[in-house]
């Protein structure tokens, strides 16, 4: 999946899949993770938010489950 580098403290880049609705996010730390099933509501609202990780941490870490790859 084609991630875009993001203007963040805590996330180097971002990339979404909209057929399968799955949302990959690379962390400064190196961490990959995919979240299945976010809309892409959600990920044009992360894009657009001024802190990417306030929106992150408040609106998809704890709803929508992951795996590291």
């Amino acid at each position: 999946m084609k991630r875009n580098p993001v203007n963040s403290t805590n996330i180097n880049s971002i990339g979404y899949d909209s057929v399968n609705q799955i949302l990959e996010i690379e962390f400064q730390s190196g961490g990959i993770y995919q979240y299945p099933n976010v809309p892409e509501s959600v990920y044009n609202k992360l894009m657009l938010a001024e802190s990417k990780a306030r929106y992150f941490h408040m609106n998809i870490k704890d709803t929508y489950s992951y795996r590291r790859i």
